[in-house]
């Protein structure tokens, strides 16, 4: 079995327990509120925001035997620039001051989850924080594209309300491929432990995030929704 395979394989449990958070089930079913939709991007800025300099620190605490991973961190780099202002946008479109979220602090969970990112790579092996990659580009193939038309569909909000979701969606698809090439050139046992336990990690505390969520109120109980990965 390839590292990827492996990867996905046994961490099958925790991203069933993310998949079944009550805000995302709620969000698969086009059953959410604007405030919970306009919280979410508020979070997702929060974190995002980290993406660039936590791969810069990443690239640069690599050891030299990783230094092939230089040109893909790279091009990690250059894509994921500017990715923060699209979803400031997306507030000002659904009608949230978005530099009031700019210039405010995340949630405890979120700011939790970019703590440990950069703990992961300053005080841990830095390839755990292939972990994080793995869990936020995964659940967005998995979710963004499906959730942005039911969300869209139920809030009657604009398209520009959406760039981050179906954008990231659809960019993401690609993300994923490129990373289980780079994720089969792992092969030390040590170092693909680390991205195992911390993609577990991220798990939970991507799953917190989505917990600290307001819900949109009481609905009626169904029948969970399976995601594909």
């Amino acid at each position: 079995m390839s590292f990827h395979a492996r990867l996905l394989a046994e961490t099958a449990g925790e991203r069933a327990d993310l998949v079944q958070v009550p805000i995302i089930q709620g969000c698969l079913r086009g059953e959410v509120s604007l405030p919970s939709y306009q919280a979410f991007l508020t979070q997702a800025y929060h974190h995002v925001r980290h993406t660039v300099p936590l791969l810069r620190a990443c690239k640069a605490a690599l050891p030299p035997r990783h230094a092939w991973l230089h040109d893909a961190m790279d091009e990690y780099i250059e894509e994921e620039q500017g990715h923060d202002e699209w979803i400031l946008d997306d507030l000002r479109a659904c009608g949230a001051d978005a530099e009031a979220v700019r210039r405010g602090r995340p949630a405890h969970a979120t700011e939790v989850m970019v703590a440990y990112a950069y703990d992961t790579i300053a005080r841990g092996n830095p390839l755990g924080f292939f972990g994080m990659v793995h869990v936020l580009e995964g659940t967005s193939v998995a979710l963004a594209l499906t959730a942005a038309d039911r969300i869209q569909q139920h809030l009657g909000l604009p398209d520009a309300a959406f760039s981050y979701l179906r954008s990231h969606g659809t960019l993401d698809q690609e993300h994923t491929a490129h990373f289980a090439l780079l994720m089969d050139r792992i092969d030390d046992a040590a170092d693909q432990a680390a991205i195992v336990h911390a993609a577990k990690a991220f798990y939970r505390l991507y799953g917190d995030v989505f917990r600290g969520l307001p819900l949109p109120g009481r609905v009626a109980p169904s029948r969970p929704q399976e995601v594909a990965a």
